[in-house]
């Protein structure tokens, strides 16, 4: 282990685990979080995170992290790793060893997801603050779904945008355009989901013939949230995941138009993340949300 002065990643982790830490070695990171292997006095592997120098420990969204895989695990169906220690700078959760995706097992994860959605959530919205890839993520509560994605998902990452001279008026209008009409494009209204909230192909693991969600930005949501999200960046074996998931829980008339909606938010913070990079598809998706209606 390297050396664990009070301010080192191995200081902070030996201070949250104390004894229990055996070793730890670096396994790179990023958004300014270290992350890490860890082996436990007890033999087990874990992987901890740990927040860098360059972003604080209150942005770091581990209490965030943390309370969401609780959440998220007890409705027993999608496997998420163990909470094994966490505070406002390092989160440690069990080691998930990573497999390659099989169509037996991406079926069985379209079931077990359909059934974490169908556990429900208390309203709109989550009882901790959010954050997603060290950005904040507002969770106030909500009772009308669209109402909430607006003022919660799409306006915050809007302003952001603007602000940083990424969006103009003119794209700016575009996307207000969709948070005003919103209540017409999302559909028939469904109750709150227990949704994971971040749910691309990267946080998405396959171990032992499951699919593992790792990574969360839980909260009470739109189940189409999730599906469309892993459609986003292209999850393996996307269509027998989608198709699982409508045997147990079959999805209202008109789903595929609405993905665009559902995705202009992961896209409208990766241009806060990211810049123009991501610019042209943000307002692609927004043109396509409005064009579904």
């Amino acid at each position: 282990m390297t050396a664990a002065g009070p301010g080192t990643a191995a200081g902070q982790l030996e201070r949250l685990l104390g004894a229990r830490l055996r070793d730890c070695r670096s396994l790179g990171g990023q958004h300014g979080v270290g992350h890490y292997r860890c082996v436990l006095a007890d033999g087990r592997v874990a992987f901890a995170k740990v927040a860098g120098e360059q972003l604080s420990a209150g942005r770091a969204g581990f209490g965030a992290e943390a309370r969401g895989l609780g959440w998220l695990g007890e409705a027993g169906a999608v496997p998420v790793p163990e909470v094994l220690g966490w505070d406002d700078g390092v989160l440690v959760i069990s080691w998930v060893q990573a497999e390659r995706a099989e169509r037996r097992a991406a079926g069985r994860f379209g079931r077990e997801l359909a059934l974490l959605h169908a556990a429900g959530a208390a309203g709109f919205g989550a009882p901790w603050p959010g954050t997603i890839a060290g950005l904040p993520l507002p969770n106030e509560p909500g009772e009308s779904w669209p109402e909430w994605y607006a003022s919660q998902r799409l306006l915050p990452y809007l302003r952001l945008a603007v602000g940083a001279g990424t969006f103009g008026a003119a794209d700016a209008r575009l996307v207000e355009t969709v948070a005003a009409r919103a209540a017409e494009l999302a559909g028939p209204a469904e109750p709150p989901s227990r949704i994971h909230g971040d749910c691309w192909s990267g946080n998405l693991l396959w171990s032992d013939g499951r699919g593992v969600l790792i990574d969360p930005a839980a909260h009470g949501g739109h189940r189409e949230t999730d599906l469309a999200m892993l459609a986003l960046f292209g999850a393996p074996y996307l269509d027998q995941i989608v198709a699982s998931y409508q045997e147990v829980a079959p999805l209202a008339a008109g789903w595929p138009a609405r993905v665009p909606l559902h995705q202009l938010h992961p896209l409208l913070v990766h241009v806060c993340l990211f810049g123009a990079a991501y610019r042209d598809a943000a307002l692609d998706a927004a043109r396509r949300a409005l064009a579904a209606g």
